[in-house]
């Protein structure tokens, strides 16, 4: 099979998926690639489903600028199309006094970001909205909430497909190579069978397999910093609510590279506590079960009511991380290649947390970058 269009995305999660939308929109005709059965089967749709704030990341980072543009774009949209959504709110905990510098300074770095609603409060305040959080002070994000990523997922493949987007799905892009229109996109179906797609402008969406797909493509992983690295992460459950009360996320105060063991509530009020952080060689999905009393003692320190026994394993996701075990904070990689002899090759890669939030201002920001190309 050969065909032809403007833009061929290749990964079919939920930033795929937002930036076919939103090139569709733009009135450039997209075919988008995926490997898998299904769309949105890997991180898109394995993590907590948080509707960041934007409190974490450097002023001026891609992580803050577009956490906080796509957070008010997600909002919207969730309104607009009826997608399942509730701004719950969240407290960041500080569990002993020594925290409070790092809860302090957390809140002076989301109020710079343009996150607005932030403030400290003390225990006392926290135990009358939360009665059994035990800490020193939280800082309150109003904007923080929950979405049905699933649902989200599946409205940007509706926009985009309304208007004349292709999917193409059990198709792993083998190979790119350079062609008289721009690119030549070679995919093996699941049968074996071989297509190929003519395009003006490649867009490497594809996720955890995003740094082998630009590999593919010619680049050398190591000299442009695009090398991944997997970091998993281990989600347990409570059964019931086991006499637990929580009407916001709860999350302590940031651990090195990870935001540490937090409280999410699904969509339906279901309590679960997660994720850890574990760098793996490969992607897999099991959860451990031994870390139930390691993630009871991370959660006791702010929900000393919590059972270890009433933990069940419930879901593991993976996250492309860029930066490794101890390393310094790495941004999201957002890039057209010209530069690098590739015009109109956008790279997509990292795009872990804020990466749900972010994904319809960095859809907004791809169209940007191939406007005139």
């Amino acid at each position: 099979m050969s065909h032809e269009v403007d833009v061929v995305v290749v990964g079919a999660g939920v930033i795929g998926l937002a930036t076919a939308a939103a090139l569709a929109r733009a009135g450039r005709s997209v075919i988008v690639v995926e490997k898998n059965p299904a769309i949105a089967l890997e991180t898109s749709a394995r993590n907590s489903e948080v509707i960041h704030a934007g409190i974490y990341y450097p002023p001026d980072s891609l992580k803050a600028t577009l956490c906080v543009a796509g957070r008010e774009m997600l909002y919207a949209r969730c309104a607009e199309r009826h997608i399942p959504h509730r701004k719950i709110g969240k407290f960041l905990v500080a569990t002993e006094a020594a925290e409070l510098a790092t809860l302090e300074a957390l809140c002076e770095r989301g109020t710079a970001n343009g996150v607005p609603g932030l403030a400290i409060i003390g225990p006392e305040d926290v135990r009358r909205s939360e009665p059994q959080i035990r800490c020193h002070a939280a800082l309150v994000s109003p904007e923080t909430g929950i979405v049905d990523a699933r649902a989200l997922c599946l409205s940007f493949l509706a926009e985009a497909e309304s208007l004349g987007t292709q999917l193409a799905l059990r198709e792993e892009v083998v190979a790119i190579e350079r062609s008289a229109s721009g690119y030549r996109v070679c995919a093996r179906e699941a049968s074996g069978a071989r297509s190929a797609i003519d395009c003006a402008a490649v867009v490497n969406a594809a996720g955890l397999g995003s740094a082998a797909l630009a590999e593919r493509a010619g680049f050398d992983l190591d000299a442009c910093g695009y090398r991944l690295r997997l970091c998993k992460g281990d989600y347990f459950a409570l059964p019931g609510t086991r006499g637990l009360r929580v009407a916001r996320l709860i999350y302590p105060v940031p651990a090195a590279g990870s935001l540490g063991i937090h409280i999410t509530l699904d969509l339906a009020g279901r309590i679960r506590f997660g994720p850890d952080a574990e760098y793996v060689d490969a992607v897999r999905y099991e959860v451990d079960a031994s870390k139930r009393t390691a993630f009871a003692r991370a959660v006791r320190r702010y929900l000393p009511a919590l059972d270890a026994g009433s933990l069940a394993p419930d879901f593991a996701g993976v996250r492309p991380k860029l930066a490794g075990p101890g390393e310094a904070f790495r941004d999201f990689v957002i890039r057209e290649e010209s530069a690098a002899g590739l015009p109109a090759f956008v790279n997509l890669i990292g795009i872990e947390s804020p990466g749900l939030t972010a994904a319809p201002a960095i859809a907004r920001r791809v169209v940007d970058r191939l406007a005139g190309l």
